[in-house]
């Protein structure tokens, strides 16, 4: 038995380097700050890879617990939770927003400069989840950041808008459909949004570094952003600006379902496992067969050139989505894995943008269905 774990030990250790083989070159090009990588199947972690730094300035080296603000990968989250209501049979994916949040009805539709129209139907929630509704990607009033109103005043600037196009006809992408669909989960509920996702996802799940409000600990592990320099060539550093500077501020910063958490490698690849799953995970089933083909197939019309689920982009043979600093999940349906790639950039010098490919066809090649 010692043999074999000794065995097993070795082949993961040797697996590791050969990953970090495929990534530090961009890290000694000074194309990629650094990484954590990560390639799972549906009962494990495969592995784990750290290259590079989490501050360059500082020479603190990457690490398998560094946490990253993972913005719209928050979409597919709570994407996931608005489909246990549906589960729960409290909500149907084709009811119209008004019937939980009246500030939307005869919401029009903007026709040109000043002229407004009737919607030819009501947004329904499907249509939030799918960016389709018509919605923003947000309201004039949410200034200067991203995570500076509740949810229910932010959603109520979406609903005095007119929308930009009629319902189901056109994909926008929209962080204000997700953040409406978390508003309707909230009335539905009787929870606040935040209490939801970790009262029935990150608890039950084990994701203990998921938050919207990291702390000082969490902040001490926080990856710092980098971005090209002026050359072009280099890295620089970048910043958070699309949230308010203290994250750990409860009175001032507030729950972005479209964008507004941080997690770690780990954490979210106990969520995709969860999808890889089937909707299940270590005994505890968070969502129906069912559910999950809502949540993981193509949604936009077939008219349209984008292919999008609920809160996920979906292709053949995957599905997942990416964040706003060059985050990635996805699973891969047909390879039997999980593949997170965690970063901060802000943009890449050289071939920095082809470092997440290049982990993938390594893991996909090491530990895909043969």
């Amino acid at each position: 038995m010692r043999t074999l774990v000794f065995f097993l030990s070795l082949l993961l250790s040797v697996c590791g380097f050969a990953a970090e083989s495929v990534l530090a070159p961009f890290v000694q090009r000074e194309e990629l700050a650094g990484a954590v990588a990560l390639v799972a199947n549906k009962d494990r972690v495969l592995n784990v890879t750290t290259v590079g730094f989490a501050d360059i300035e500082a020479k603190k080296p990457m690490q398998a617990d560094s946490v990253f603000w993972i913005a719209s990968q928050s979409k597919g989250i709570t994407a996931t939770a608005v489909m246990m209501l549906v589960d729960e049979g409290k909500i149907s994916l084709n009811d119209p927003v008004e019937k939980y949040l009246p500030e939307f009805t005869d919401q029009k539709v903007a026709a040109g400069k000043d002229a407004l129209v009737a919607r030819a139907r009501s947004v329904t929630i499907r249509d939030l989840l799918s960016h389709v509704s018509g919605l923003p990607f947000k309201s004039a009033e949410e200034q200067p950041t991203l995570d500076g109103l509740p949810l229910a005043a932010a959603v109520k600037t979406y609903a005095k808008a007119p929308l930009a196009t009629q319902p189901g006809t056109k994909y926008q992408y929209s962080n204000a459909g997700i953040n409406t669909a978390a508003r309707v989960l909230e009335v539905v509920s009787g929870m606040a949004y935040e209490d939801f996702m970790q009262k029935r996802l990150f608890g039950p799940l084990g994701m203990t570094d998921t938050t919207f409000w990291p702390n000082a600990e969490q902040v001490s592990r926080l990856a710092k952003t980098y971005k090209p320099d002026a050359t072009k060539k280099k890295l620089t550093l970048g910043g958070l600006g699309q949230l308010q500077a203290d994250l750990t501020d409860h009175a001032h910063r507030f729950p972005m379902p479209a964008g507004g958490l941080f997690s770690t490698a780990k954490d979210v690849s106990l969520f995709c496992r969860m999808l890889l799953n089937g909707g299940e995970l270590d005994g505890h089933r968070y969502l129906s067969a069912a559910a999950l083909k809502e949540l993981s197939s193509r949604q936009t019309p077939k008219e349209l050139k984008d292919s999008y689920g609920l809160g996920l982009a979906v292709g053949p043979d995957f599905f997942g989505h990416g964040g706003a600093q060059a985050t990635g999940m996805e699973v891969r349906t047909k390879d039997g894995l999980v593949i997170v790639w965690m970063v901060q950039h802000q943009g890449f010098p050289g071939k920095g943008g082809q470092a997440q490919g290049e982990f993938k066809k390594w893991a996909t090649k090491e530990f895909g269905a043969k």
